[in-house]
C-alpha cells in the first residue's frame, strides 16, 4: 500500500485528503451519509444547517480515509509510543470490570479502533473479536491479518462464532464488538437518535448469558493522537424477562453510543442507511421466547 512508503503524520494527512476530495466523486454514498448525520443533528437540534452538514459529511470521508491509514501503517511497536499519543478517560471502569470477570467492549463505528486494541494488548488485556465481512473476500482476509499482526484475536462470522464467544466471556477473558450497526440482520427495534432502526443485541445477550459486564467505549481521532473513553459500565442485571432485559440493556447502551457520536460526529463511519420506515421493521428481532 502506497501509505505505508511515506511516514505515518504524513499518510494519515494524506488520507484524509484522499478521502474528502474523494467524496466529491462519491453523490450517492454522500447522500447515505448525509442521511444518517441528519439524524444525528436534528436529535438535538431542530433547524438543519445544510452547509454545516455538508461540511460534517466531508469530514466523515476524511476520517474514514485515516481510519484507513491507520489499519494499513499500526504495528505492534507502535504500542511503546502511545504514552504520549493515546490518551485514557475511564480506565477504571476496565480495571473494576477485569476483576468481575468476563469484560464485553461495545463500540460504534467511530474514529480508529483499532489503536485502541494495541493500547489493550500492551495493557495485559488482549481481547478476541468477530470480523465483518468486507466487500471481497481478499479485503476480509487483509482487515484480519491486520487485525492479527496488532495482538487481536479474530473469528469469523460463522455458526459457532456465538459459542466460542461465550466461552472466552465464561473463561473470564475480554472480547470487542463494534454494535451500532446490525451486520448479521437480527437486531431490535428500537430509536436510535430519536427514529427506529434494527440494533445489535450481540452485546446484551452474552452479557446475560455469561455475566460479563459490557463496557461501552470509543476511541476518536485526532491527528496522530488518540482519544479514549471507557464506561460508565453496563452490569447484566437480571430484572424481568429475557426479552425485556435485552432490550433494557441494549437501550442503555445505544444511549452511550448516541452521546459518544454526538460528540464527533464527523468520525462516525456510518456508509450504509441506518434508518428505514418504522412499519417495515415493526416486529422483527431475534426469538428470544
Amino acid at each position: 500500500m502506497i501509505l505505508n512508503l511515506l511516514p505515518r503524520r504524513v499518510a494519515l494527512v494524506c488520507a484524509a485528503a484522499l478521502g474528502r476530495v474523494g467524496s466529491r466523486f462519491m453523490p450517492k454514498e454522500r447522500a447515505v451519509v448525509a442521511g444518517n448525520l441528519r439524524h444525528v443533528l436534528s436529535f438535538r437540534d431542530a433547524q438543519i444547517d445544510e452547509a454545516k452538514l455538508s461540511k460534517l459529511v466531508s469530514s466523515a470521508f476524511a476520517s474514514y480515509g485515516r481510519y484507513w491509514a491507520d489499519v494499513a501503517s499500526l504495528s505492534p511497536r507502535d504500542a511503546r509510543r502511545l504514552d504520549s499519543r493515546f490518551h485514557v478517560t475511564g480506565r477504571n471502569h476496565v480495571d473494576e470490570a477485569l476483576k468481575k470477570g468476563g469484560v464485553i467492549f461495545a463500540l460504534p463505528h467511530v474514529g480508529s479502533w483499532e489503536v485502541g486494541g494495541v493500547w489493550a494488548r500492551r495493557e495485559g488485556f488482549p481481547f478476541l473479536t468477530v470480523a465483518e465481512d468486507a466487500a471481497t473476500a481478499q479485503l476480509t482476509d487483509w482487515f484480519i491479518g491486520r487485525r492479527e499482526r496488532l495482538g487481536m484475536r479474530v473469528l469469523r462470522l460463522a455458526p459457532d462464532t456465538s459459542v466460542k464467544l461465550l466461552a472466552e466471556l465464561r473463561s473470564g477473558g475480554a472480547i470487542a464488538l463494534v454494535a451500532d450497526r446490525d451486520v448479521v440482520g437480527d437486531g431490535i427495534v428500537m430509536p436510535f437518535f430519536g427514529a427506529p432502526t434494527r440494533i445489535p443485541p450481540g452485546p446484551a445477550v452474552l452479557a446475560l448469558r455469561t455475566g460479563a459486564t459490557i463496557i461501552p467505549c470509543v476511541v476518536y481521532q485526532d491527528g496522530a493522537h488518540y482519544e479514549a473513553h471507557f464506561g460508565p459500565l453496563i452490569p447484566p442485571e437480571r430484572q424481568g424477562t429475557l426479552r425485556a432485559d435485552l432490550e433494557r440493556i441494549t437501550a442503555e447502551l445505544i444511549g452511550i453510543f448516541e452521546g459518544f457520536i454526538a460528540a464527533h460526529p464527523e468520525q462516525w463511519h456510518a456508509f450504509q442507511p441506518l434508518w428505514g420506515h418504522s412499519e417495515e421493521m415493526r416486529g422483527q428481532g431475534p426469538d428470544l421466547a
